[in-house]
């Protein structure tokens, strides 16, 4: 189970069938959300430029702005949930900001009444700079090389990366996603989330170091009741 009482709370509901060859072509359907996100993440970066000065006069992130950001944060979840860093349905995902509480997808962080004008200093880059590591084994990393004066960008897959693959190459030819990697995948995607909301200001709670899966639904089903007659 995650973490109950950090602030950024992460949800995920696995369905109990998905296709097996849908996530062929996921890429194509969620390109509509990708472009819009494009543009919103924008409106983040400039949104967070100024919630970093609020916080510094006035120890509080406007709340407007707070829900904006929030919002951004769960579509892209949403989307990321739908297609390829974790494959946990085939329900498209809604085209907006607001909470779904129907989708299996999830995300939510408490406002906080106050914040530290001094930590917001520091908190974004050097208090992160290990979770940054962590969330680039996770989630990928890009360095530039230099062959006889040109550049060159090479994308480096991370581990979320890589266990989505092959939970899609099973699924494909068993026509299911294994449990105990939906729920490793499913803990991954929360830390970096949780390090996410951290970086954008959006709480002073440091993300735990510790990696916390969904339970396993086996588990936490209750037994059908015995036949009568």
């Amino acid at each position: 189970m995650q973490a109950p009482d950090y602030p950024v709370r992460v949800v995920a509901a696995p369905e109990v069938q998905a296709s097996r060859g849908m996530w062929l072509i996921k890429w194509l359907l969620a390109l509509p959300h990708v472009v819009l996100l494009f543009f919103l993440w924008v409106g983040v970066v400039v949104v967070s430029v100024i919630a970093f000065f609020a916080i510094l006069v006035t120890g509080r992130y406007p709340r407007a702005l707070f829900d904006y950001t929030v919002g951004v944060l769960r579509w892209s979840w949403r989307v990321q949930y739908y297609a390829y860093t974790v494959l946990g349905t085939d329900r498209y995902p809604p085209f907006t900001l607001a909470d779904d509480p129907d989708y299996p997808a999830r995300l939510d962080v408490d406002y906080p009444e106050h914040l530290s004008r001094g930590l917001v200093l520091v908190k974004w880059w050097l208090l992160a700079i290990p979770q940054y590591i962590v969330v680039a084994l996770l989630s990928g990393w890009s360095t530039t090389h230099t062959v006889q004066g040109t550049d060159y960008t090479v994308q480096y897959p991370g581990l979320i990366s890589v266990l989505v693959l092959i939970g899609a190459v099973i699924l494909l030819f068993t026509a299911t996603f294994p449990t105990p990697l939906y729920r490793l995948v499913v803990g991954l995607n929360r830390w970096v989330l949780r390090v996410s909301g951290y970086a954008l200001l959006l709480t002073d709670d440091y993300p735990p170091f510790r990696l916390d899966m969904d339970p396993d639904p086996a588990a936490t089903t209750p037994a059908p009741p015995p036949p009568t007659g």
